[in-house]
């Protein structure tokens, strides 16, 4: 078989596919969670800490030059090295919400597969024989007592 076949074959199974509509609806979900943490969380979380935004956190780490603008982008168009530790938290505040989302969708598929399986696992356990009729016994017993 070819390299072209093989890539073929490859591309086609509906793995490939399922992880290329993956990627894209995560881009697109990403965004979602980005807007949510930027636009909302962060905001509230702000408010209760004490009207912090938190994309403004940051550490200077070396001279501030005179008549530099003490914000974060003053500083960088200045050229001051400054530890960022703002961004770092909505970033990783991004990544929880987004990670306890997928957690939640993979644990709800995951129970419908176990409830979609179980009925098919589980075959039906043979009904137990009903007891003969006392006539049947008897006459079963007249039978193996013939044979002897």
């Amino acid at each position: 078989m070819s390299f072209l076949q093989d890539f073929k074959e490859f591309a086609v199974k509906g793995n490939v596919i399922d992880l290329a509509v993956a990627v894209i609806i995560g881009g697109a979900f990403g965004k979602i969670v980005d807007a949510l943490v930027g636009d909302i969380v962060m905001p509230l979380v702000g408010t209760v800490v004490g009207k912090i935004d938190f994309s403004n956190l940051f550490v200077v780490l070396g001279p501030v030059p005179h008549g530099a603008v003490m914000t974060l982008a003053g500083l960088k168009k200045a050229n001051v090295p400054v530890l960022a530790y703002g961004d770092f938290i909505t970033i990783a505040l991004n990544f929880l919400i987004l990670a306890f989302v997928i957690f939640l969708m993979v644990r709800s598929i995951a129970k419908l597969k176990r409830a979609e399986q179980a009925p098919a696992a589980a075959p039906a356990a043979p009904a137990p024989e009903p007891t003969p009729a006392e006539d049947i016994l008897l006459l079963r017993e007249i039978r193996d007592a013939l044979r002897k």
